[in-house]
């Protein structure tokens, strides 16, 4: 089937239910059955008579990672034991039944749940730990311990970030801090995704909704703190039994903002981060509540999601990363007759046709009992916002549904066997300590050649260290509230949403290995550079790597699967120390905040604008600096000319696909080729210094801003806080360092 739909999530929600298309050929799949109701005495296919599962009416989020945000009006709820036995529901905490519970984690020994709730509409989700038994499903303390409290300043932030009044989809919420999704570690410790980042969504120009990003703290709430710098949300960790968290990680580096929503691993301390299976994969968009089968180390079930409109609801799919993770090989569908084939919504398989529809059958939750048998929260046939749709099922993957339990004022989620399980291993902690006090990280790149296609060997000469930046809650506009002039969607340009730094370049040894330092805790890919500093090929993706890890990679386009080759003697790049990234040529300093305004306009009026100006228009090309209502007329006139030919981050699902070398960037460039190999440009002389600063510039999508400070718009000309030059320093910040009356 065609795409029917793409739409982008910064516009309106423009759906038509009716839609249907017909297929050609009749699926070959088992179509739902639904059996008599779940009997404990006549059916042995659960070994446990206890289920932990929350009540609560549905979200009606306007996106899969705004439930916190637009989706809690409804509230009132319980976390709950069900008896398969008797049928009993006991309301574990119904001290706090006029909140909204969120999702909840059982401790390996049974004996400990920890749970995220809400108060009130301008308090944010914490999290809180109750003592029960599993032999009764009762509590054993009257204390809930609550493990996560507001910051000191929540107030402070609140009144300062809170643009609730502008409506759209951040109309409800505040920007309170929220701490969710909270999970069980082997060490002690607990596992979350939380605001405190204070990250706002690259995609949202209006700036209304947040990131939430993992985080962790000891058993008693202590030590809390960050494992990852994303720049976009994550969400739903697990633990694998070898021990490491799982979890959903939404990105775009070069890519579609829809496209990637995709499973990552990463070990408890935040090291060694890994894809699991999905980063390339286009539809499902969103891979979402991911858990490994049981006794299956290589399968994995999650849900696969639209974007919008929904909370996280969808069809259950299996994913065997044995096969190659960069095709949908790997993915299995337990429900073959709901699927997602465009934005928005989802498609389901009725009367011999494929329909496109926003009621049921719909799927939330999967917890898999085996890789055949499966836990469900289960919508048959309700709109997927029904405040009542969703109840309890057990799944079979030839098509079976029976019914668990379901309640007449409340939908069932998160169904859970309240029984104790296997700890996995607690994987120590390899990181560094010296390196860590420095805020560095150590990676050992074995051979750039393995995997890159179309590269010779020896053309490899560079590694350029780039870093996508977050979008700071503190850059959020303060200004002109209700006419939107400076509208944070175009704040950056080009094919990027995001502001992009360079951090220097390291060099690559002849046999393709290079050892190098990178920054802690920052969103870092690699661009391989030929001898002319332009990009071969990029990783579009990022690593945040944590103080002190040591990290080693194959190559270049690896997969998690793959196997080391076997090399006749060590990568030459361990016979000397790590390099610390360099400046390019013509430099003065590594760290460079790729700013059109400084970083290449100086460069166009040297050695362009006198034929390309206000006296001569060769070409009808117009290369000055003059200010447009956003940007300058160059930067308007080169990237209408395809100067830095990139993947538009601003697209739903351009570029995300693998691209082989040189399909991007400088090599594709008119701009480098002409520079290159037109003779009246190359008369020019262009000095190093100057053409690696374009390369980089094209390298790095051809971006404006190099930061997301400042007022944009031009009739704040006069303004002091009109598009300031940013240093170095001031792009990677978190916090603007002009104070906010003079902002």
């Amino acid at each position: 089937m065609k795409t029917m739909v793409s739409a982008s999530c910064a516009l309106p929600l423009l759906l038509n239910w009716m839609f249907t298309a017909v297929l050609a050929d009749e699926p070959d799949f088992p179509l739902v059955r639904y059996t008599a109701p779940y009997d404990a005495a006549n059916d042995s296919r659960l070994d446990f008579d206890k289920l932990l599962f929350i009540k609560r009416q549905t979200y009606h989020s306007s996106h899969f990672y705004t439930d916190f945000i637009d989706g809690c009006t409804r509230y009132g709820g319980a976390l709950c034991v069900l008896d398969l036995k008797t049928g009993k529901v006991t309301d574990l905490v119904p001290e706090m039944k006029d909140g909204i519970f969120g999702r909840f984690d059982l401790h390996f020994t049974a004996t400990k749940l920890v749970f995220d709730w809400k108060k009130s509409e301008r308090e944010g989700f914490r999290i809180y730990e109750i003592n029960i038994d599993p032999e009764t499903g009762r509590r054993t303390s009257e204390e809930v311990c609550q493990l996560t409290f507001p910051p000191e300043d929540e107030d402070a932030r609140i009144a300062k970030y809170d643009n609730s009044f502008t409506g759209k989809w951040g109309g409800r919420y505040h920007h309170q801090t929220d701490d969710l999704h909270p999970c069980y570690l082997p060490d002690g410790g607990i596992v979350f995704t939380s605001t405190r980042c204070e990250h706002g969504i690259l995609c949202d120009g209006e700036d209304g909704l947040t990131a939430a990003v993992i985080h962790r703290m000891d058993g008693d709430g202590g030590a809390m703190r960050r494992l990852t710098n994303s720049a976009v949300s994550e969400f739903s960790p697990s633990v694998t039994e070898d021990g490491r968290i799982l979890y959903t990680r939404w990105e775009y580096v070069d890519k579609g903002q829809l496209g990637v929503k995709c499973l990552w691993a990463m070990r408890p301390d935040g090291s060694g981060t890994v894809e699991i299976y999905g980063n390339d994969i286009q539809f499902p968009p969103t891979f979402l509540h991911g858990r490994q089968v049981p006794g299956e180390p290589d399968l994995f079930a999650f849900l696969g999601t639209p974007h919008y409109p929904q909370s996280g609801i969808g069809t259950v799919i299996l994913a065997d990363t044995t096969k190659n993770i960069r095709t949908r090989e790997p993915m299995t569908y337990v429900t073959p007759h709901v699927d997602i084939r465009q934005e928005a919504g989802w498609n389901q398989f009725r009367d011999s046709r494929w329909t496109r529809s926003g009621s049921g059958p719909l799927y939330m939750d999967p917890y898999p009992l085996s890789k055949r048998v499966f836990l469900v929260s289960h919508n048959r046939d309700k709109p997927w916002n029904h405040a009542t749709a969703y109840g309890l099922y057990l799944l079979n993957t030839n098509g079976a549904h029976t019914l668990i339990h379901e309640e007449p004022d409340f939908s069932c989620w998160q169904p859970y066997p309240l029984r104790p399980r296997k700890t996995p291993p607690v994987l120590p902690s390899n990181r560094d300590a010296e390196l860590a006090s420095r805020n560095l990280a150590e990676c050992l790149v074995q051979d750039i050649y393995q995997g890159m296609e179309g590269v010779r060997r020896g053309e490899v000469k560079h590694l350029r260290i780039m870093e996508q930046l977050p979008r700071p809650w503190d850059a959020r506009r303060f200004w002109d509230q209700h006419n939107r002039k400076s509208n944070h969607y175009e704040l950056i340009g080009g094919g990027s949403l995001a502001a992009k730094v360079m951090w220097g370049v390291v060099p690559v040894r002849e046999d393709g290995s290079a050892r190098f330092y990178v920054p802690a805790m920052r969103n870092i890919y690699l661009q391989a550079l030929d001898e002319n500093f332009m990009e071969l090929q990029r990783e579009r993706t990022y690593v945040n790597y944590m103080p002190g890890e040591q990290r080693t990679c194959i190559g270049c386009h690896e997969r998690s699967q793959a196997s080391p080759p076997h090399y006749k003697s060590l990568p030459l790049a361990l016979a000397a120390p790590p390099a610390m990234p360099g400046p390019q040529p013509g430099d003065r300093q590594a760290g460079q905040a790729i700013h059109f305004p400084t970083y290449i306009q100086p460069i166009l009026d040297d050695y362009c604008v006198s034929c390309h100006g206000e006296q001569k228009r060769e070409g009808n090309l117009d290369l000055r600096g003059t200010l447009t209502k956003l940007y300058s007329v160059s930067w308007e006139n080169l990237i209408r000319r395809n100067a830095a030919p990139t993947y538009r981050e601003d697209s739903d699902w351009d570029g995300t696909p693998y691209a082989p070398p040189k399909s991007v960037g400088s090599h594709r460039s008119p701009l480098i080729k002409l520079l290159r190999e037109d003779p009246p440009h190359q008369k020019l002389n262009l000095p190093q210094w100057a053409f690696v600063r374009l390369a980089t510039w094209v390298d790095a999508s051809g971006v404006f801003y190099g930061s997301y400070w400042g007022r944009r718009h031009i009739d704040y000309r006069d303004h002091p806080f009109f598009r300031p030059e940013p240093s170095f320093e001031e792009a990677i910040s978190n916090q603007c360092n002009v104070p906010l009356e003079n902002r």
